[in-house]
């Protein structure tokens, strides 16, 4: 098996790009949370858990709920669970009413990326 230098730069570029591109996905991105997207609840949540794709900074990672008037929901304070090191757990510390509500999140992953999303869920 010969190698050309055209050959040999584009077997290099392929391998490089190979290598390269699981470090340029290291993200954390929402894979699960409880409540559900979407969810129609028959009981309102006393903790809003969402579980990300990667370890979290939970000093730079949070979430805030608002209602369908867009008034905020006032939550405790967002800890990172101490058995996964994915998970953030936020206690909701007033009943929700029913209605629609809104959660916005954002993270930064242990290698510092910065993500974000929000997703809703209704209380019936």
């Amino acid at each position: 098996m010969v190698f050309t230098a055209t050959g040999l730069r584009q077997t290099l570029i392929f391998a490089t790009v190979f290598l390269v591109s699981p470090l340029v996905s290291a993200h954390a991105h929402l894979k699960a949370q409880t409540p559900a997207a979407n969810a129609q609840l028959t009981a309102a949540p006393q903790t809003l858990t969402l579980n990300f794709s990667e370890g979290i900074e939970p000093k730079f990672s949070g979430l805030t709920v608002t209602d369908a008037h867009k008034q905020p929901v006032k939550t405790g304070v967002a800890t990172r669970s101490d058995e996964d090191k994915t998970q953030m757990v936020v206690p909701l510390t007033q009943p929700l009413q029913p209605g629609d509500y809104t959660v916005d999140w954002h993270v930064v992953s242990v290698d510092g990326h910065k993500t974000r999303g929000s997703y809703t869920f209704t209380v019936k």
